[in-house]
């Protein structure tokens, strides 16, 4: 897989550079929306929840803006890599081309978007008086779990719509569904300790959780926290890369 993909950077850069020219095509700010957008959002969030729930959850600005960045990661980076086949099929049943770099490209635009929101992310901290530490650089690890995560999803969602096309909407209602028991404008505290523990059985809100951890309590999350984090990301990609090698030539035939 690695000489394929050294084989096919060009390719894959390229494919990086189209999504990010059609993404932007015929707008003002150009890539100047992937950190206006999210601001907006966490304006809108802030003015409707702040008086509901900020009073009893400290930094809560930051509390939500790390709920937000998690989440707008995991839906850009799946929704785009849900449709990242069927989308370039053209190219697929012409070239032949590995198709899981036509997932992976929809995902790093994902990701340059996110870095690029990170950076904004931090100077909101900066601002909400929260001092910079060096517990900061363990963020670089629900990052990478949650690119792998995306990566694991991306590919079971993109081989189900070339398939089922219904999915895509099954996903909307899915993806609206999580933003609700994400904890991202609330805080799990609210609900009995037996409740609080079901939470951990959405890795969205777990990764969320390691953010506040690390920035907002200024903690180290515990050894467990660090697990769960990699088994949510290595079930997905096994999931994803099992379904991927299972359904590789047929593909072609529904496209």
């Amino acid at each position: 897989m690695i000489e394929k993909f050294k084989k096919y950077r060009f390719v894959f850069e390229e494919l990086i550079k189209r999504d990010f020219k059609k993404k932007y095509k015929r707008t003002v700010l150009g890539m100047g929306w992937s950190l206006v957008s999210p601001l907006l959002q966490l304006l809108v969030m802030g003015i409707v929840f702040t008086q509901i729930f900020g009073r009893d959850i400290p930094h809560f600005i930051i509390y939500m803006f790390s709920g937000n960045l998690i989440f707008g990661f995991f839906r850009e980076a799946t929704m785009g890599g849900m449709t990242s086949l069927v989308h370039n099929s053209a190219i697929i049943t012409k070239i032949n081309v590995p198709k899981y770099l036509f997932l992976l490209a929809k995902i790093s635009a994902s990701l340059i978007n996110f870095l690029l929101t990170l950076c904004i992310y931090f100077i909101f901290v900066a601002i909400d008086g929260i001092i910079f530490s060096p517990r900061f650089f363990l963020l670089i690890y629900p990052v990478i779990c949650l690119l792998i995560f995306n990566i694991g999803i991306g590919a079971i969602l993109s081989a189900l719509y070339v398939f089922f096309k219904d999915i895509q909407y099954l996903y909307d209602i899915f993806i609206m569904l999580l933003l609700y028991v994400s904890a991202i404008f609330y805080s799990v505290d609210m609900f009995p300790d037996k409740y609080q523990l079901l939470f951990n059985f959405n890795p969205i809100y777990v990764y969320i959780k390691y953010f506040r951890q690390v920035v907002i309590e200024g903690i180290m999350p515990s050894l467990q926290h660090h697990v769960l984090c990699l088994i949510y990301a290595l079930l997905a990609l096994i999931t994803g890369a099992w379904i991927y090698k299972k359904n590789n030539y047929k593909f072609i035939y529904y496209m």
